[in-house]
């Protein structure tokens, strides 16, 4: 479980393909302080499970599915990312409750400078949009923001410059794919009305999570 605080701006250093998977290679020398087997490191949005760590670096095996599905299969070496370790119970949550489930991919379709900040609009698949409120949640590459505007298939956040500097989305481009993943209190309320009979309507499936068997 994560909170969408990113702590550090890591670096791919190495991207070894396995055939149906792929060894990610990371430099990160504040989550690699106190981590070990097993722990679980978000890396832009999507839960990872630690496979070796050295010095200041680490290594997570992806899956083909993974790599199909989300941004993690464009990585190379040199790409920074948005790293995250599983937060501590009783630790405050800055941000929102994040699974590491990454529900689709987006695209960065504009950026309009502010004086003190920026709005960034993002394509969504249609089938996400239901899940979007304004003021709701939403968690882009790993970082908690929160909706200014949304449509049936974009939305629209505005960023501090603490975000801008402290994350990927202060350098993305128009045209760059990020990991999306919705309000998971929004798809269990629709799962509910579902089964209640009071919706028709049921949650995608195809969610991500990294590790364990």
């Amino acid at each position: 479980m994560f909170t969408g605080i990113v702590e550090e701006l890591g670096s791919v250093l190495a991207v070894k393909e396995l055939g149906d998977a792929a060894l990610i290679e990371l430099s990160a020398p504040l989550v690699t302080s106190d981590a070990k087997h097993g722990d679980s490191i978000a890396v832009n949005g999507v839960c990872l499970t630690v496979v070796e760590v050295a010095g200041e670096t680490f290594t997570a095996d992806v899956m083909k599915e993974t790599l199909n599905r989300s941004s993690l299969g464009a990585l190379v070496p040199g790409d920074p990312v948005n790293l995250e370790r599983a937060a501590l119970l009783g630790s405050r949550l800055g941000g929102h409750i994040v699974q590491g489930h990454v529900d689709g991919v987006g695209t960065l379709r504009s950026r309009q400078p502010a004086e003190q900040w920026e709005v960034l609009t993002f394509g969504l698949p249609e089938r996400l949009s239901r899940y979007l409120v304004e003021k709701g949640s939403i968690t882009v590459d790993g970082v908690s923001l929160t909706v200014v505007s949304v449509t049936a298939d974009q939305f629209t956040v505005s960023l501090i410059p603490t975000t801008l500097r402290g994350t990927t989305l202060g350098a993305r481009r128009v045209g760059d794919p990020v990991n999306l993943e919705v309000d998971v209190l929004a798809k269990y309320v629709e799962r509910l009305l579902a089964n209640s009979g009071q919706a028709t309507a049921s949650p995608d499936p195809g969610n991500l999570l990294e590790g364990r068997a």
